[in-house]
């Protein structure tokens, strides 16, 4: 195991050294949910690097997909070759940047944005305020999804849940992976966009059969969002 941690101990990244490519925290696999909505996203905006198990895992998973990944940490970066995290290319790339400088520019747009940027404060105020998710919301597609961690000790998880509910006109679901504290929140840019359960559920049967990730549970979840509190 190849573990990365804050000052304090926390955990931020795990990696089986054995498996570089594969998601080791369940918190990961649920992040990966964003296929149920979007199997073939072109570009997956990721704000977050840590020991690059979201970013490695679309690189090898979605070969068609353009991987981008927004670090403010130049010391996280220098980490990269640690965790095996592969050498930009055409296709993958880290910025070393602050995400809300980043999503502030006129040229970007992602299909898919996932949210998990944490230093050893927690969740910087920063990145979860109304005009950073109206930031995400600029830079999707049409049909984009923001995807974001809310860590189980983050004590202000309904509050962020509301503002993400507001920016997103309501169009938010969250669950909570297997062994995990984390809600993983799900918000569909896409005004005409409603959930139809059994369409989610046989999407999440069909990919769990290729990914194994744990998303039928989710998907139940998802439908039920349960008490943030919790």
């Amino acid at each position: 195991m190849r573990r990365l941690r804050f000052d304090n101990g926390v955990m931020q990244s795990s990696m089986r050294v054995a498996a570089p490519f594969e998601l080791d925290l369940s918190y990961t696999r649920g992040m990966m949910g964003f296929l149920l909505f979007n199997r073939e996203p072109h570009h997956i905006l990721l704000v977050g690097l840590g020991g690059g198990s979201l970013s490695k895992y679309c690189y090898r998973a979605l070969p068609e997909a353009r991987i981008t990944t927004l670090e403010i940490n130049p010391e996280v970066i220098a980490l990269r070759d640690r965790f095996l995290i592969p050498p930009d290319d055409e296709q993958f790339r880290i910025v070393q940047t602050d995400a809300c400088d980043h999503l502030a520019r006129g040229d970007v747009q992602a299909d898919v944005v996932l949210l998990d940027g944490y230093d050893a404060a927690g969740l910087p105020e920063r990145l979860c305020s109304a005009a950073f998710y109206s930031a995400c919301w600029r830079v999707l597609s049409e049909q984009g999804l923001l995807v974001v961690n809310l860590w189980g000790g983050e004590p202000r998880r309904p509050l962020y849940l509301e503002r993400l509910k507001g920016v997103f006109h309501g169009r938010v679901w969250w669950g909570r992976p297997r062994d995990s504290s984390s809600l993983i929140a799900f918000a569909v840019k896409d005004a005409r966009y409603r959930p139809r359960w059994s369409r989610l559920m046989d999407a999440a049967q069909t990919l769990e059969r290729r990914y194994r990730l744990g998303l039928p549970p989710l998907v139940n979840d998802l439908r039920r969002r349960p008490d943030p509190d919790d």
